[in-house]
């Protein structure tokens, strides 16, 4: 068998981007995008998106291999770029609209990002994130989203961009040939990671990597043909888990909402017949203290996954009327690839047990090679006890090419002995079920013992020397904090995690015996 290799007939490179194309020849005449009044057809957003990549692709100065950067929230636009970039054979990056301008300065530059599309309620942030940039360093050109639904906006005539969405749509070719990927490592986008632990990095990921979450991620969440799928996830955060080419690939319905609250979900989910969204754990909180009170008619399929979801919050949700899975990645997975399969014989246990039990983020899915727990200096594995802590590794094909520009961020996160070093600490139970504890660098080292900062429970206008007994009586002495204090809100990310170096230097201003914490 020697002389049977591999030949071009067997090996097209591996992409998402031609989901597209294949829902718009079977799902042609079905609804792609809902978005207040506007609804396209399959076969129109098809056809925009490649009107859109012709009219990038024949801008001077922006070539394939580019970065093109986006500023928007979850609208029409946003959707059809997450196709339209690569088709035009340029690398995708998506920004946080929720960061500040310097951040986002930073980050133009750093991905050298040669045209930015940014919707018009973020337009005076990109220009004052332009405004930042030294006088050397060369700006992108900028095309401006507006929306009709807004009369508020800023012209597009403006000199600061060179022209508008909606007129790249009209002046593209739709029979433009689309920039197949010369191979399927070709890198496709550049995503930031959220920075809770420190500055945020560049992650970039190939054409191959997002094929292979793509379909990994529709497996394990068992997402039919056709769903009806509601965004309130940020496109923004990791492509939506790779949901804007998932969502493709199966001929769903992506309803698409410029901002929420638990009402406008509510009433998305019973006028649009949702069946499916994601969400971080701060969602399911939303949802589930909802003053709606009213059980939704039909389940509707939740994934989450971010921060670890309290049981508690688990519990309420589903009472609600959802069926939440739970899962885990990182930007540097693109997607989820640990899942908490769920086992048929746990539907008899009690609401808390199933809750419990739900909250571990679970199992390697089933394109992730491998996962495990192991002394993040030695490499050994840690006992899968459920006690023993260590850093949660990875391996498999969805597993990012690298971080920008950071060669030594790049061998420390990726490891000679074949692993992915995520920097979470997470713990496996007997029945192989990972969960995760905390980051490594925020594991509280006390009387010579670790103790993951999510060990302390909540408690209801506790008094500070309340929660200290409260503590000593359930926790081993070591874990009991010394001191107390209260917050309204935590600064959280996007996803709902704590953003705890923040809180580390809160710690550090209140003084030596305040900084034990």
């Amino acid at each position: 068998m020697e002389e049977l290799k591999p030949r071009p007939a067997n090996s097209s490179p591996l992409t998402p981007i031609g989901f597209l194309e294949r829902s718009a020849t079977v799902y042609g005449n079905c609804p792609s995008v809902v978005y207040n009044d506007t609804t396209y057809t399959w076969a129109e957003t098809h056809a925009r998106s490649l009107r859109v990549a012709s009219s990038i692709a024949s801008l001077p100065g922006v070539d394939r291999g580019h970065v093109v950067s986006v500023v928007a929230p979850n609208i029409p636009a946003m959707y059809e770029l997450q196709f339209a970039v690569p088709m035009a054979g340029m690398i995708l990056n998506n920004i946080n609209t929720r960061l500040d301008a310097r951040t986002v300065s930073v980050l133009l530059r750093h991905g050298e990002s040669r045209l930015v599309f940014v919707d018009h309620e973020f337009s005076s942030l990109l220009l004052h994130s332009l405004s930042l940039f030294p006088a050397s360093s060369p700006r992108p050109k900028l095309i401006l989203i507006t929306d009709k639904n807004n009369p508020k906006q800023t012209d597009f005539s403006d000199e600061n961009f060179l022209t508008d969405y909606e007129t790249l749509v009209e002046t593209g070719d739709p029979e433009f040939k689309w920039v197949r990927p010369e191979t399927e490592w070709d890198p496709v986008v550049l995503n930031y990671t959220s920075g809770t632990t420190s500055s945020p990095k560049g992650v970039v990921h190939c054409h191959r990597g997002l094929f292979v979450i793509t379909v990994d991620t529709l497996i394990d969440w068992f997402v039919p043909k056709q769903p009806v799928y509601l965004w309130t996830l940020p496109m923004f955060h990791a492509n939506g888990w790779s949901f804007p080419w998932g969502i493709a690939a199966v001929g769903g319905t992506n309803v698409c909402l410029r901002r929420f609250d638990a009402g406008a979900i509510y009433a998305a989910v019973r006028h649009h017949g949702v069946t499916h969204m994601c969400g971080a754990p701060v969602v399911l909180n939303m949802l589930s203290n909802c003053p709606d009170g009213k059980k939704l008619e039909k389940p509707v399929e939740i994934l989450t996954a971010g921060a670890p979801p309290p049981a508690e919050v688990l519990r309420r949700t589903e009472a609600m009327g959802f069926r939440v899975s739970h899962g885990y990645g990182l930007t540097e997975t693109a997607g989820l690839v640990v899942s908490c399969a769920w086992k048929r014989e746990w539907d008899r246990f009690p609401a808390a047990e199933r809750a419990r039990l739900k909250a571990r983020q679970g199992v390697a899915t089933v394109a992730m090679a491998e996962i495990d727990v192991v002394d993040g200096e030695t490499g050994e594995r840690v006992k899968r006890d459920g006690s023993g802590i260590g850093e949660v590794v990875l391996r498999g094909g969805s597993i990012m090419l690298g971080y920008l520009k950071d060669p030594e961020g790049t061998a420390k996160a990726m490891r000679e002995d074949g692993w992915f070093y995520t920097g979470d600490v997470g713990v496996m139970h007997p029945d192989g079920y990972l969960e995760i504890k905390d980051r490594s660098k925020d594991i509280i080292i006390t009387g010579g013992e670790n103790v993951s900062s999510i060990e302390p429970g909540t408690g209801r206008d506790p008094t500070e020397k309340e929660v200290v007994e409260f503590c000593k009586a359930k926790m081993p002495h070591y874990m009991a904090p010394k001191t107390v204090v209260f917050k309204d809100e935590l600064p959280k990310t996007s996803t709902g995690k704590i953003q705890k170096f923040i809180l580390r230097e809160i710690a550090k201003s209140m003084g030596p015996m305040r900084s034990r914490m």
